[in-house]
């Protein structure tokens, strides 16, 4: 018979660990590589830059998807980092699921923008 000493220990919070911190790394880097890429094509370019040749540069269906992907992947990395600081520093729950709707809300709505500049490109 096995016998249990001292007490229970409650495991409290979400448990995202691991997958959260994973999703940091992962959408970091594909943001790098975004930037590196763009950054190639910018300088690699012939003559000023202008509207057109920034046009040029999202016009390709592989770099509007890109974009896409990227603004999705600035949007969770954000996520992740904005509710990480208010789990650990706002305790007052109500004001904490305020700030996080509020915080939701924003990011959905600035991807939906930056969605909308690439797709009328």
């Amino acid at each position: 018979m096995s016998v249990n000493y001292g007490s229970k220990r409650v495991v409290v919070g979400a448990h995202y660990g691991l997958r959260d911190w994973l999703s940091q790394r992962v959408t970091a880097i594909l943001m790098a590589l975004f930037t590196l890429a763009l950054l190639v094509q910018v300088i690699f370019n012939k003559g000023p830059m202008g509207y057109d040749k920034w046009a040029g540069i999202f016009s390709a269906q592989w770099m509007k998807v890109l974009t896409f992907t990227v603004i999705i992947s600035l949007a969770w990395h954000a996520w992740v980092g904005v509710r990480e600081v208010l789990m650990d520093y706002i305790k007052p729950v109500g004001l904490r699921l305020v700030l996080q709707v509020f915080t939701i809300v924003w990011l959905v709505g600035c991807a939906g923008w930056g969605i909308q500049v690439l797709w009328r490109l």
